[in-house]
């Protein structure tokens, strides 16, 4: 649990990468889970025409085949320069708050985050949509009756009946944050430091294991296998 990792002088501290796992993994479900749960919403209480329904559900679900890498590549090709100046922006305007403390170089905390929430994000929509279409139809109906309008009837009674389901569904898409690799080993900046700026690189525990196990001596070997089984832990304690 200390934060310095210094091979020459057999330090290994792992703090920062359960730190960066759990932060990115939480902001990729607070934005992957509101978008998933709101796109399960049209997409299941008549919102759109069933030809529109149809085809944005085929491209929601089309985004769970596309690979990591890919998305690590258009992650530091296209979103970190175009989210670059809003950084800048908050970061010269409210440096005084912590989450705006630094500036985006390069590759951190939020860019890895937001491609993160897009990683999860069908797996959230899917299994809310589940949700949502095993409520009977009647009940919608009931709530009509009683004088609602649609979004009365969506917001306390849809949502609240469906919630063991999206709860579901969240959770499910928390554990798939927590172990994704690649896209995050190549967008969080794999610094040894623990920050709540969004701009900040950071770490995480899966990006550790794929940069160094490579590279790794016996002892680091026997360390990296630690963080694993922490890593393990963590999932397993999630799902």
């Amino acid at each position: 649990f200390s934060t310095e990792w210094d091979v020459n002088a057999g330090q290994f501290g792992i703090l920062p990468e359960i730190w960066g796992t759990l932060y990115s993994s939480f902001l990729a479900l607070l934005l992957g889970g509101f978008f998933g749960i709101t796109i399960a919403i049209f997409l299941t209480q008549d919102f759109l025409p069933y030809k529109v329904e149809l085809v944005l559900k085929n491209i929601i679900e089309l985004l769970a085949a596309i690979p990591s890498v890919v998305y690590g590549l258009w992650g530091i090709y296209v979103l970190i320069p175009l989210i670059r100046p809003l950084a800048e922006f908050l970061h010269g305007t409210f440096s005084w708050i912590p989450f705006f403390s630094t500036s985006l170089s390069g590759p951190g905390m939020f860019p890895a985050a937001l491609v993160l929430s897009i990683m999860i994000l069908p797996t959230v929509a899917a299994i809310s949509q589940d949700a949502l279409r095993a409520i009977p139809h009647k009940t919608k109906e009931a709530a009509y009756g009683m004088g609602t309008t649609r979004w009365e009837a969506i917001l306390r009674v849809m949502l609240p009946t469906a919630s063991g389901g999206i709860f579901g569904a969240l959770v499910l898409g928390f554990g798939r944050a927590l172990g994704e690799t690649m896209a995050l080993a190549m967008l969080v900046g794999n610094s040894n430091q623990i920050s709540l700026s969004l701009f900040a690189p950071a770490n995480t525990l899966a990006a550790l294991l794929a940069l160094n196990f490579p590279e790794a001596g016996e002892t680091e070997v026997s360390v990296l296998m630690y963080a694993a089984c922490t890593l393990l832990m963590i999932t397993l304690l999630v799902n």
